[in-house]
């Protein structure tokens, strides 16, 4: 097979011995088993989120149109291999002819017209069959093989990405309806005790000990506490909404009672930077596309050289259908063929100029998703250590700001501080309260997020090897090539190293 053979190259930048923000300090980690293999949502321990997340692989729309464009791959290799065949065809007619006069050929029937002129009518039936065979003596059906087969591996990544990227945002939405949920109790709270510091201040308005100015700010924090509790039952309304599409549901269909979200924030241990290359897999698909690429140079070179057929024929045609089959009424044909450009104004160069830049596209792409994902992970780490250490302080700021909250109603009861005080402080608490909330909740989603960044239990060993996609073991085996001087960053195979008889030993 003309064209180079594949090698993955290395990605932009080689994988560091650890994360950065992996925290040597940083020992909550639980057991990564936990998230290797299987349902990895399972970590949390809740119920509800197990049953959601499950049906992602169900009913969820965009997960199903990518299983669609997956078979649709796998058919498209299937189609390629029906090339390495030899197509036949069969063709058959019957014909009736007649003329004015008598004519020889043929079954004739001779019969007279009203006006008196002899006419005729013959049958004729014929019966065929070709052979057309491509020989496949440049490889660019292989090498046609061999691109769409790594491009249905990769069709198998995005499948994989796609079914882990729903499997988080359920996640992710989940957590935020159910913060969400703690900050409507919050709310209703608030409200509560803003009722009852209202009455405190009516009651001393009426004793006249304090002023309407009194009364008309603690009414106004009392009505902004309703309105936060009104806008937070939006918010919970868009999370369940997102939730019922993404498991495949119309948000009419879909109900969530409240709850609380997990009590435990599992942490999860991300491994070693170069283990990251073989569990993402968006970085398997963009590798796979790499390969898929770097085939179709082959098959733009293999233009290059003349197409060489074998081709065959054989018609049987007669007037009767009892001689239609004798050897006399036979014609046939059979040879060889091949059909070669030799002037084309520089086409096929630029087709292979094309294929070799799409192979560079794909090259910088897949460094490109390799750098992201790194980049995904340290954000993840970094949040998961940092956060841990913010909610200890944030809750030692509520403690402190409710702990201000009931002695500043205590003293304006006795008259020792004006109310303004006791504005400032309920503010203070209720901030304190919702920042610990959004910590609680930013802490769940980096868990979810760092799963995600590092692959959920997926592995590149979980894409179908090229064998199965096609029926057909079109893996590239070739003695090595002359090297030729190119950019290490463009050329599109090492050609002076052996080919790679699998690609998933690269692992």
């Amino acid at each position: 097979m003309v064209g180079p053979d594949y090698q993955r190259p290395p990605p932009a930048s080689p994988p560091t011995a650890e994360f950065k923000e992996g925290g040597v300090d940083f020992r909550l980690a639980m057991p990564r088993d936990a998230v290797d293999r299987g349902p990895w949502w399972q970590i949390y321990s809740d119920p509800t989120l197990d049953r959601l997340a499950a049906q992602v692989d169900i009913s969820n729309q965009t997960l199903k149109a990518s299983e669609a464009a997956y078979r649709q791959a796998r058919a498209l290799v299937r189609q390629d291999q029906s090339g390495l065949y030899p197509t036949i065809t069969a063709t058959g007619s019957t014909q009736q002819t007649g003329t004015g006069t008598l004519r020889g050929g043929g079954a004739v029937i001779t019969t007279t017209n009203q006006s008196g002129n002899v006419t005729s009518s013959a049958s004729q039936y014929s019966v065929g069959g070709a052979l057309t065979w491509e020989i496949d003596v440049w490889g660019s059906i292989r090498r046609t093989i061999e691109a769409d087969s790594a491009a249905a591996q990769a069709s198998a990544g995005d499948l994989a990405a796609a079914r882990l990227s729903a499997q988080a945002d359920v996640a992710i939405n989940y957590f935020s309806l159910r913060v969400s949920d703690q900050r409507t109790r919050l709310y209703q709270e608030t409200v509560a005790a803003y009722a009852r510091a209202l009455q405190i201040v009516q009651n001393q308005v009426d004793a006249g000990i304090a002023s309407r100015v009194d009364l008309t700010q603690a009414q106004t924090l009392y009505q902004q506490a309703r309105s936060l509790l009104v806008a937070e039952g939006i918010q919970r309304a868009i999370f369940e909404h997102a939730i019922a599409v993404l498991i495949g549901k119309a948000p009419a269909e879909f109900n969530l009672e409240p709850g609380v979200p997990p009590q435990n924030v599992p942490t999860v241990d991300a491994g070693i930077p170069s283990v990251l290359l073989e569990r993402r897999p968006d970085i398997a698909s963009a590798e796979r596309q790499m390969a898929s690429a770097n085939a179709r140079i082959g098959v733009a070179q293999a233009a290059y050289y003349p197409n060489i057929s074998l081709g065959g024929a054989i018609t049987f045609l007669s007037g009767g259908f009892g001689t239609l089959f004798q050897l006399g009424s036979s014609v046939w044909s059979l040879g060889p063929q091949f059909a070669a450009t030799l002037i084309d104004g520089g086409a096929r160069a630029a087709q292979v100029e094309g294929a070799r830049a799409g192979y560079d596209n794909t090259v910088a792409t897949y460094r490109q998703t390799v750098l992201t994902a790194f980049q995904q992970v340290e954000d993840a780490l970094v949040q998961q250590r940092l956060l841990v250490q913010q909610e200890q302080v944030q809750r030692a700021a509520v403690a402190a700001a409710r702990e201000a909250e009931r002695l500043s109603l205590n003293q304006y009861r006795i008259g020792t501080i004006p109310y303004t005080t006791v504005v400032q402080t309920q503010t203070s608490a209720l901030q304190a309260e919702q920042t610990l909330l959004n910590i609680r909740l930013n802490r769940l989603i980096a868990s979810a997020n760092l799963v995600k960044a590092i692959g959920g239990g997926w592995r590149a060993s979980d894409l179908p090897p090229p064998t199965p996609i096609g029926g057909l073991d079109q893996t590239p085996q070739q003695t090595p090539k002359p090297a030729t001087p190119q950019s290490p960053s463009t050329t599109p195979a090492a050609q002076s190293a052996p080919a790679t008889k699998a690609w998933w030993k690269l692992w």
